[in-house]
């Protein structure tokens, strides 16, 4: 293992399951932003704060201040509102929240690249990250073509599915949008704090302690 090549990441997850009305059956959309946003502020402050197990990690660590926020109990979430984990309803659920929670990353680290600078491996790295994210927001947005530079065409977010469910689906689609259209206008203005934001970590751990 070459440790020059590891990067340390701040990680945390949003139990999902907390932020479902268990009486309509509703995810409250706005909150689950507030706590993505919050909780990248408290990551890139973790960065300064955190010990590393050597120097080269430290070094790259603070070049590139990667975090890794990200999610646990999908499972729950979608089995408490009688969704099947195997189904275009659920597959189009992950979507939504993945993108809405790794776009409102990649916007407020913008804001604070804008107080504080970008990350400062950002400038020789700055048109391939921007590539990313419009390629990103274009998945946002359902397109299913005019992606730059890559072999294999992602899959979009699923707008039919999500605009046809009874709860929270069109809201998605919205938020979801806004979210990667905020992360690109404001990472062209001021760039961004974070090299990469969010990663879907093995959870199994932290489940203890969310109960």
């Amino acid at each position: 293992l070459e440790f020059r090549r590891v990067l340390f990441r701040s990680l945390a997850s949003l139990n999902l399951l907390t932020f479902r009305d268990a009486t309509t059956g509703e995810i409250d959309v706005e909150s689950y932003e507030h706590a993505v946003r919050l909780w990248t502020i408290v990551l890139e402050i973790s960065v300064l704060m955190a010990q590393f197990p050597s120097k080269e990690i430290a070094k790259l660590s603070y070049e590139y201040r990667t975090l890794g926020l990200g999610y646990a109990n999908v499972g729950g979430l979608l089995m408490s509102s009688g969704i099947s984990y195997d189904s275009d309803e659920g597959r189009a659920i992950c979507g939504a929240l993945s993108a809405i929670m790794t776009g409102i990353c990649y916007a407020t680290s913008a804001e604070m690249a804008k107080e504080h600078g970008p990350f400062p491996g950002h400038k020789p790295n700055k048109d391939h990250m921007l590539r990313v994210i419009r390629n990103h927001r274009r998945a946002a947005h359902g397109q299913a073509d005019g992606y730059e530079a890559l072999s294999i065409t992602p899959v979009p977010l699923d707008h039919a599915t999500l605009n046809g469910m009874k709860q929270n689906g069109k809201i998605f689609v919205e938020r979801a949008k806004h979210a990667w259209d905020q992360a690109l206008a404001l990472g062209e203005k001021h760039g961004y704090r974070n090299a990469q934001t969010t990663v879907v970590a093995p959870t199994g751990t932290i489940g203890l302690v969310m109960d």
